[in-house]
């Protein structure tokens, strides 16, 4: 069925919906079962077994994977065969990639998690009553309710439009809004369908409503949409790496570059220790080639990127607990160096439950009447309370108190046209028929905007000129009202008679207005956000108010907050127009109140801050802050009070719409990148001790460790202490810190130095541990240097001092400067992390598997010596930690 081709009540029958009652609850439930979700195909997963071969494409283990097979032919060959290595070798690797895999998985979980929190909501008619549901929950039948910045939700044909227009660019091309009716289209004579693009009863899922409202019937949900059409080349998104992700792909390259040269110089070293026979020598070649690779292996982390970005996903999941859904991976790295936050006020920084206090008019009866018609928000007789936007429900619930209630007023005084408010105009007019068939207009907006089109005002006698006086007096009561911190409202009607107006839009109704009055709400500050403005300050953060209300209210606010101190500190719309780009970059901290501002303000002032080189937050919730939102570092948007637009550009949506919960986010931001930080410093500074231990064996001659047991220490023990710094807490005195920069690399602030020095000094551990292990056992270097023995006491006990002093020093990690016996709090997880690296190290050393693995049985004294070596890590850090800090305090 062409149901653009059909009236509305025919398409309603159809589908077997109704328009007032919508589907039953029942019905739309037996309907979802049937025909499934309101969702578009998705792209098709990576089966499993692929992405454990994806985990064990690395280059260097399929190199490793390779030598270890033709040493054990060569063994056979030479009637030697040992398999051992080989083994251990493809168990390490497959253990590894199911590890991988099981993490990528988790991450895929948490993220997936994540959008199901921030996935859309749609308004929609069911059993009589306007209730929200998920919009992938739609089913054709559904009456939904449309308003300016949603998103439509499937494909409906229109019911009512209030000069509502809709944006359908992804479906048509056409940049310009269409304007929507719901009367039926007829086809030319010489057509014998009507284009997309023409069809102006109809909308569809991917367009955006930019202007009016409207109501509209479901008749056709996921793949069945215009949108599922070309289903198939949207699923075809990809996942975007994050900075971070993307400057360790950089070090992972610098790194390969240096495994080259290291490898290198192990085979030239070899060669000139053994002359030209070393390549007469094919085990010795083998060997060296493991050796050469396995250091390589050792260099560079594999479990690296998997660790970034579980740490990412555990930090995120833990931060929609706390009400910010972050919607994109790298907004967490931004967060932490956020330096500017422009904050909407109402809903943001008060609690958004408006209550009207304060009336200035001669006639309340005909302003209540005039502020109650002129709104969206209705009366609920049952709860005996006012639905919908804040400011709405106020007036709604003032004109209630009287008695006139919306139900009786809206039955009584039927709407036959109306201009949306339009945040550019500040304005909502509406035409109403009175009961005695007069057309009435009423209008409610900022006291500024609609007294400025008016030329009457109601008083006790009557309808009178309004004169600079009478203008003078009501500017001044606004003023009264917004000093305390009220947000004031203006009402003012035109009677037009018995004939309608010639046309609804706002240029034709609003002018030659009779003013009514003025009422002034409270909207109380929300009661955390006083001590988040002082947080946000101690932190290095600027904060920044941007209102549409009065400069006095903004000003009142701001003061009670702490965020401007005086009224030198605020500007409004009209004055910024005034400003010049060169100026406003001089004086753009002068400022922290902005008032009466429209959205290009918001945009301007964003990127104004960003010219001075500041990381920007902002928030938004219309559909007109969508570019200032998109614009800024972080785009934050509002669950509950915002609209589609907004959400769908935005890299944060509040579940609450708290201020509060950006500072929340911005600390959590910070910890989850310093956890990062240390889970790298501390990957690269044990994997930096592997190959100094390595690489200053193989120069002196002998081998401190074989490839497995690199393998093992590098994808088994080292990932988990690694996960475990994901879970530790702030430290104390994050948030008096001022932000990074984001232009800092991985290695800012010393870290570089941090994991060099901390790489020698485990290296020198492991070294020291051998040489003690052959002189126990007896051994001289000089028989292990001729091959006469292999040094398996030293060997092993290398490998236990190696594997528990990176244990040891996972705890030095938790903080690059706080002595780790000063810190306030137990990180539990890297607790449990050191007791299963403990029983992986105990069972490749004591059990059969010692024996694959080339270990000696070592006594009790040599174990005790060995754990005494890699615990004094903990001291050697502390001493260490103890210098840079005051080191750092001579530099401050």
């Amino acid at each position: 069925m062409k149901e653009y081709l059909e009236d509305s009540a025919h398409v309603l029958a159809e589908v077997k919906s109704d328009e007032v009652a919508g589907l039953s609850s029942a019905e739309a439930a037996a309907r979802l079962e049937r025909n499934g979700l309101n969702k578009l195909k998705e792209a098709e997963k990576t089966p499993v077994w692929k992405r454990l071969l994806e985990q064990m494409a690395d280059p260097m283990i399929i190199m490793l994977i390779v030598a270890a097979v033709i040493s054990a032919l060569t063994g056979i060959a030479q009637g030697d065969a040992d398999f051992a290595d080989v083994i251990i070798i493809c168990f390490v690797v497959v253990v590894n990639a199911v590890l991988g895999v099981v993490q990528e998985s988790k991450a895929e979980e948490a993220l997936a998690a994540l959008q199901e929190m921030s996935a859309a909501q749609s308004k929609v008619v069911r059993d009589g009553q306007l209730v929200t549901v998920p919009s992938s929950e739609l089913v054709v039948g559904d009456v939904v309710v449309l308003e300016a910045g949603d998103a439509v939700p499937a494909d409906c044909r229109i019911l009512e439009s209030a000069s509502m227009k809709i944006e359908e660019a992804a479906l048509t091309g056409e940049s310009v809004p269409a304007n929507k009716v719901a009367s039926v289209l007829t086809l030319s004579p010489d057509s014998d369908d009507v284009a997309l693009g023409d069809r102006k009863n109809m909308c569809y899922m991917g367009s955006t409503v930019v202007y009016g409202r409207g109501r509209a019937v479901v008749v056709a949900t996921g793949m069945n949409t215009e949108m599922g059409k070309i289903a198939d080349a949207l699923s075809q998104a990809t996942d975007e790496e994050t900075p971070l992700q993307k400057k360790l792909d950089e070090l992972s390259k610098i790194l390969s570059i240096g495994c080259i040269v290291i490898c290198a110089l192990v085979f030239v070293v070899t060669w000139l220790k053994h002359g030209m026979g070393f390549f007469n020598n094919m085990s010795l070649v083998l060997n060296t080639f493991m050796v050469a690779v396995s250091l390589a292996v050792a260099a560079i982390p594999e479990g690296l990127a998997a660790v970034v970005t579980i740490v990412l996903s555990i930090g995120v999941t833990k931060m929609s607990e706390h009400h910010a859904i972050i919607r994109k991976l790298s907004a967490v790295e931004t967060l932490g160096c956020t330096q500017v936050i422009c904050s909407d006020k109402t809903g943001t920084l008060t609690q958004n439950k408006m209550t009207v206090v304060r009336h200035y008019t001669e006639d309340q009866d005909r302003l209540m009447r005039c502020m109650a018609l002129c709104s969206d928000a209705k009366w609920d007789d049952e709860k005996q309370e006012a639905v919908g936007e804040p400011t709405e429900a106020a007036l709604v619930a003032d004109a209630a108190k009287l008695g006139y209630t919306t139900g009786d007023l809206d039955a009584a005084n039927p709407r036959a046209g109306e201009a949306p408010f339009d945040s550019g105009r500040k304005m909502m007019s509406v035409v109403n028929v009175a009961p005695d068939g007069n057309y009435i207009q009423h209008t409610k907006g900022g006291p500024d905007v609609v007294l400025a089109r008016c030329t009457t005002v109601r008083t006790a006698d009557g309808d009178v000129p309004l004169t600079d006086e009478r203008r003078k007096r009501i500017m001044e009561a606004n003023k009264a009202m917004a000093d305390n911190a009220l947000r004031v409202m203006a009402a003012a009607r035109v009677n037009y008679g018995k004939t309608a107006p010639a046309s609804y839009s706002a240029d034709a109704l609003e002018h030659d207005m009779c003013f009514l009055g003025l009422c002034g709400m409270i909207d109380p500050v929300r009661p955390e956000v006083k001590d988040a403005v002082a947080e946000a300050h101690n932190a290095g953060i600027r904060v920044v108010m941007i209102t549409g209300d009065h400069i006095d209210t903004a000003v009142a606010i701001a003061k009670e907050l702490g965020i401007a101190q005086d009224r030198s500190q605020a500007i409004t719309g009209a004055e910024l127009d005034k400003i010049s780009d060169e100026d406003f970059l001089d004086d753009v901290q002068k400022y922290s109140v902005y008032a009466r501002v429209q959205p290009e303000h918001k945009t301007r002032i964003v990127d104004t801050w960003k010219k001075r080189g500041m990381v920007v937050a902002m928030t938004g919730d219309g559909v007109n802050d969508a570019p200032s939102i998109k614009r800024a570092d972080i785009g934050i948007g509002m669950g509950i009070t915002g609209t589609d637009v907004t959400k769908n550009v935005a890299d944060m949506v509040l579940a609450d719409d708290n201020f509060a919960t950006i500072i929340s986010a911005c600390e959590e931001g910070r910890r989850i990148y310093e956890n990062i930080r240390k889970s790298i410093a501390f990957l690269l500074s044990s994997n930096l001790a592997e190959v100094i231990s390595v690489f200053v064996a193989s120069l002196i001659g002998f081998t401190i460790l074989e490839p497995t047991h690199l393998l093992w220490l590098n994808l088994i023990t080292d990932c988990f202490p690694a996960l475990a710094m994901a879970m530790e807490d702030a430290e104390p005195g994050l948030m008096r810190r001022k932000p990074r920069s984001s232009s800092d690399g991985i290695f800012a602030n010393g870290m570089g130095l941090d994991c060099l020095i901390q790489g020698v000094f485990i290296g020198a551990l492991t070294l020291v541990s051998y040489f003690i292990g052959l002189h126990i056992e007896g051994v001289p270097l000089s028989a292990v240097l001729s091959g006469a023995d292999k040094g398996l006491d030293g060997m092993t006990m290398a490998f236990l001092t190696l594997s528990m002093v990176e244990m040891f020093h996972s705890f030095n990690m938790r903080s690059r400067r706080e002595s780790v016996f000063k810190l306030p709090t137990q990180n539990k997880w890297i607790w449990g992390a050191f007791a299963l690296s403990l029983v992986l190290t105990f069972v490749v050393i004591e059990t059969p598997l010692a024996k694959a693995f080339d270990f000696a049985e070592i006594s009790a004294n040599e174990y005790g010596i060995a754990m005494l070596l890699a615990f004094l890590i903990i001291p050697i850090v502390e001493v260490y930690k103890a210098v840079m800090r005051a080191v750092e305090k001579n530099r401050a």
